[in-house]
């Protein structure tokens, strides 16, 4: 599975864009593939990336925002859930990934199950 951060290019919002920085930032600093969606320039992806949010994770507005992270088709969580799982040690599994041997992610899952 390919996965896939949705952005804005265009967004006005400094917060959004730091926030994407953010997340392409640490991607890019674990190398882990991804591919760019931007809704700015593509009404398919800001159609695809708003259908697909699910309904418990919208926010109070109902319009999801970027950044969106997803797994194929599956739903992973905006950037207050990526940044959550990358400060529990636990990005890898947030994305659907298995952690590289040596992380403190494959780490910490070794302990529990020891």
């Amino acid at each position: 599975m390919v996965l896939k951060v949705y952005i804005a290019s265009s967004s006005g919002s400094t917060s959004i864009k730091k926030k994407q920085q953010d997340v392409k930032g640490c991607m890019d600093a674990f190398k882990i593939e991804y591919e760019e969606k931007d809704i700015a320039a593509n009404e398919e992806n800001r159609k695809w990336m708003r259908e697909n949010v699910p309904e418990h994770c919208r926010p109070e507005s109902g319009i999801p925002l970027p950044p969106q992270i997803f797994n194929g088709d599956k739903y992973c969580g905006d950037y207050e859930a990526f940044f959550e799982a990358r400060e529990d040690n636990a990005m890898y599994a947030f994305l659907g990934l298995t952690a590289p041997p040596g992380s403190k992610e494959a780490e910490a899952l070794a302990k529990r199950n020891a």
